[in-house]
C-alpha cells in the first residue's frame, strides 16, 4: 500500500486519535489520584485504556464500542471511592457518540445513543448517590453524549450529500457527452447526405458517359477505348471509396471495410498505366510497421501527386518513390513540365489547380506532422514534390 494511499491515511488518523483519548482519560484518573494504585484501579485503567483503544477499530463496531464505553462510565464510579470515584473516559464517550451517529443507521444508531445516556446516568447517580441535580444530569448528558452523536449524523448526512453532488455531477457529465455524440452524429449524417447528393450523381454520370463513348467508337482506335475504360475504372472505384467515406461518416464500419492503404499502392499505379500514362514506383529502405492512418494518408497524398503530375505534367509520365527511412518516411514525386509552360519566376509552377493540389497535400501531411517542399529541379523543367513523415526510431 502506498504511503499516500487514502485508506492508509486515514486509518492512522483512527489511531491517532485513539491514543489522544487514551492520554487524556488515563491522566484524567491517574491525576486525581492521591497515593499509590490499588490492583483494583489498575485494573480501571487498563479499562479505560482498551475501551479508547476501541475507537481505532471497524467502523461497523462502533455500536459495541460505544456500549462498552457507557460500561466503564458508569462501572468505574460505582467501583472505586472517592476521589476517584469520577467518570474517567469523557474523551472517549464523547468520540464514541460520534462514530456511532456518523457510521451507524436506523435502529443500531438509536440504541448506541441510548447506550451512551444511560452510561451518563449511571455515572452521574454512583457519584452523587442519587438525584441531587437534574439540571447537571441534562447538562452530562447533551454534551457528552447526545451532542457528539448528532455532530456524527450530521456529518454522515453531509458526507452522502457530497456524494449524492458527484454522482448528479458525473451523470451530467455522461449525459453532455451523449449529447454530443448525438450532434456528431447528426452532423456526420448531414454530411453524408450532402455528399451523396452533390458527388454521387456527377460520378455516375461520368462512368455512364465513358461507358457510352466506348460503345460508340469506331472500330480501331484501341488507345481512345482503353482510355475511357480507365475512367470507366476510376469512377466505379471512385464510387466504392465514395461510399466507404459515407459509411464511415454515418459511424457504419461493420462490414469489415477499411479505406486504401500502401497495400493498395500497386493498384493506384495499374490504374494510372491502364490510362496510357507511364507511372513508374519504386521503393528504398527497410518497410516497417507504420499506423492505418498513416498509411491511408499515404495513399491519398500518392493520389494527390499522380493526379497533379498527369494533369500538368507531359506525356512522359511520373515518377514515385517512397523511401523507409530511420527516423523518417520521405514520399517524393518528379514529372515534366510540358514544353509549351513557362515556369513562373524563382522556380514557381505556373498552373494555379497544381498549387491547389498541393494546399491539399500540405494539408494531409500536417496531420502527422509532415513537412511537403516542392520547386524545380536544375534542369528548370522538372518539378519535384516531397513530404516527409517524422517516425519513432525503430518504428
Amino acid at each position: 500500500m502506498r504511503s499516500d494511499d487514502p485508506m492508509l491515511s486515514l486509518t492512522r488518523q483512527t489511531l491517532l486519535v485513539a491514543l489522544v483519548c487514551v492520554v487524556a482519560d488515563v491522566s484524567h484518573f491517574l491525576l486525581r489520584a492521591t497515593g499509590p494504585l490499588t490492583a483494583l484501579q489498575w485494573a480501571c485503567v487498563g479499562a479505560i485504556a482498551v475501551v479508547d483503544l476501541a475507537l481505532a477499530g471497524p467502523a461497523r463496531l462502533s455500536g459495541v464500542v460505544a456500549v462498552a464505553h457507557a460500561v466503564v462510565q458508569a462501572g468505574i464510579p460505582v467501583l472505586l471511592d472517592r476521589p476517584l470515584k469520577c467518570c474517567s473516559n469523557e474523551a472517549g464517550m464523547m468520540i464514541a457518540g460520534y462514530r456511532a451517529g456518523a457510521w451507524l443507521l436506523g435502529p443500531p444508531a438509536f440504541a448506541a445513543l441510548g447506550a451512551l445516556l444511560a452510561g451518563v446516568v449511571g455515572a452521574y447517580l454512583a457519584v452523587n448517590h442519587g438525584l441531587a441535580n437534574p439540571r447537571v444530569l441534562l447538562v452530562g448528558g447533551l454534551t457528552t453524549a447526545l451532542l457528539p452523536w448528532m455532530v456524527g449524523r450530521y456529518t454522515s448526512a453531509h458526507r452522502n450529500y457530497l456524494a449524492e453532488l458527484d454522482q448528479r455531477s458525473e451523470r451530467e457529465r455522461r449525459d453532455a457527452q451523449e449529447a454530443l455524440a448525438n450532434a456528431l452524429a447528426a452532423e456526420r449524417s448531414s454530411i453524408a447526405r450532402d455528399l451523396h447528393d452533390v458527388i454521387a450523381h456527377h460520378v455516375s454520370a461520368i462512368n455512364l458517359h465513358a461507358g457510352a463513348a466506348r460503345l460508340g467508337l469506331e472500330p480501331g482506335n484501341d488507345r481512345l477505348a482503353t482510355s475511357l475504360s480507365a475512367v470507366e475504372t476510376a469512377s466505379r472505384a471512385a464510387m466504392v471509396d465514395l461510399r466507404h467515406l459515407l459509411d464511415l461518416l454515418h459511424g457504419d464500419d461493420t462490414d469489415g471495410t477499411r479505406q486504401p492503404g500502401l497495400d493498395n499502392l500497386d493498384e493506384l499505379f495499374d490504374g494510372v498505366r491502364a490510362a496510357g500514362i507511364p507511372a513508374r514506383f519504386t521503393t528504398s529502405g527497410v518497410p516497417c510497421e507504420l499506423p492505418e492512418s498513416l498509411g491511408v494518408t499515404v495513399y491519398r497524398i500518392v493520389q494527390e501527386m499522380l493526379t497533379n503530375a498527369l494533369r500538368h505534367g507531359d506525356p512522359s509520365g511520373v515518377d514515385v518513390e517512397l523511401a523507409y527511412r530511420t527516423t523518417s518516411l520521405a514520399l517524393t514525386t518528379t514529372n515534366r513540365m510540358p514544353d509549351a509552360v513557362v515556369p513562373r519566376p524563382g522556380g514557381g509552377h505556373p498552373d494555379g489547380g497544381h498549387r491547389r493540389g498541393l494546399e491539399g497535400i500540405r494539408n494531409r501531411a500536417r496531420l502527422f506532422a509532415g513537412v511537403t517542399t516542392c520547386g524545380l529541379e536544375a534542369d528548370g523543367r522538372t518539378w519535384r514534390t516531397a513530404v516527409a513523415f517524422p517516425l519513432e526510431a525503430g518504428a
